[in-house]
């Protein structure tokens, strides 16, 4: 019979929650990338669109992962990170107004910002649920990554959304490998245990 104590080894309550946002998050990053391409290059209202919905997505999803692990006081990096995509989204509204120049420069800072609080969260994260280095290093990237926009910024003639989309490929594959990683590390434990 096993031991009550045991059952510490078995993977932490909020990890099946974990998983499934970062699948959802791949997804619709991935969703994100194909509208982009086939629809976003080709249309510039679908393209603003985009645009737009991408930070206020991310502000969305931050909001409820929060809500999902102790609510937003306790989750102080992505409350910012919610506030911080909010008003990013509604700078790049007005930036469409006048080009694409001051929307990549706002995605640039943007992209500062939101990798640091990313980064924020996944060290607070690493001792509930384990498997964060993958977020560390994304919030990392998404900080260094931030200087691809502020080139394209001052390009002549400045790219279109196709300047996001390696960025958001960037963010699906983070996604997608923290939950696959997540999943397998969950299976481990459980096997552990089993055999325990």
């Amino acid at each position: 019979m096993q031991h009550p104590s045991s059952r510490i080894d078995l993977v932490a309550p909020g990890s099946a929650w974990l998983k499934t946002y970062y699948f959802i998050r791949a997804v619709v990053s991935i969703v994100w990338i194909a509208l982009a391409v086939l629809v976003g290059r080709t249309s510039l209202p679908i393209a603003a669109i985009l645009i737009i919905l991408y930070p206020v997505w991310d502000a969305l999803a931050n909001f409820v992962d929060a809500r999902k692990n102790g609510g937003i006081k306790a989750n102080f990096s992505q409350a910012f990170n919610c506030v911080v995509s909010l008003t990013t989204a509604a700078c790049i509204a007005y930036g469409l107004g006048i080009g694409m120049k001051p929307v990549l420069f706002v995605f640039g800072v943007w992209a500062i910002l939101a990798g640091a609080f990313q980064l924020v969260t996944g060290v607070r994260r690493w001792k509930s649920y384990g498997a964060q280095w993958v977020m560390i290093l994304s919030g990392g990237q998404s900080v260094l990554v931030s200087g691809h926009f502020f080139k394209k910024a001052v390009a002549s003639p400045p790219p279109g959304i196709e300047a996001i989309v390696p960025y958001a490929a960037l963010g699906a594959f983070y996604f997608l490998l923290s939950a696959i990683w997540l999943t397998v590390k969950d299976a481990r434990k459980r096997s552990v245990h089993a055999a325990g």
